[in-house]
């Protein structure tokens, strides 16, 4: 059974930054294309980020040049960097790992941004 634990969620101020990771517990992690995505009160799930094995990564165009995403294969970990946040970043951030045809989630981090 793989899990996701999602980390780093909070409370911030317009403008602030927050860094989200994942730890992901399976052996096959470098292979693994993960991803960030989030899901505001009453909205449906949306993808924020994705990045692949090989490092090619991709960006909703809402989070373009203020979000980075990035992973550490030594520590089976992905990252979520997001700067100049603002209030309709708001949402539950959820890690998501494909490897095949198997895919899995964390279990969310809330990330509230205040105005």
């Amino acid at each position: 059974q793989v899990h996701l634990v999602e980390s780093g969620g909070g409370l911030v101020q317009a403008g602030g930054s927050l860094r989200l990771s994942c730890a992901v517990s399976t052996s096959t992690f470098m292979f693994n294309y993960m991803g960030w995505y989030r899901q505001a009160p009453g909205k449906q799930r949306e993808l924020v980020a994705t990045i692949t094995s090989g490092g090619i990564t991709n960006y909703a165009d809402s989070v373009k040049g203020r979000f980075t995403i990035s992973r550490d294969s030594t520590k089976n970990t992905v990252h979520l960097q997001m700067n100049s946040l603002k209030p309709e970043d708001t949402a539950i951030y959820y890690c998501k790992r494909k490897w095949g045809i198997f895919d899995n989630w964390g279990q969310g981090t809330q990330v509230t941004v205040s105005s």
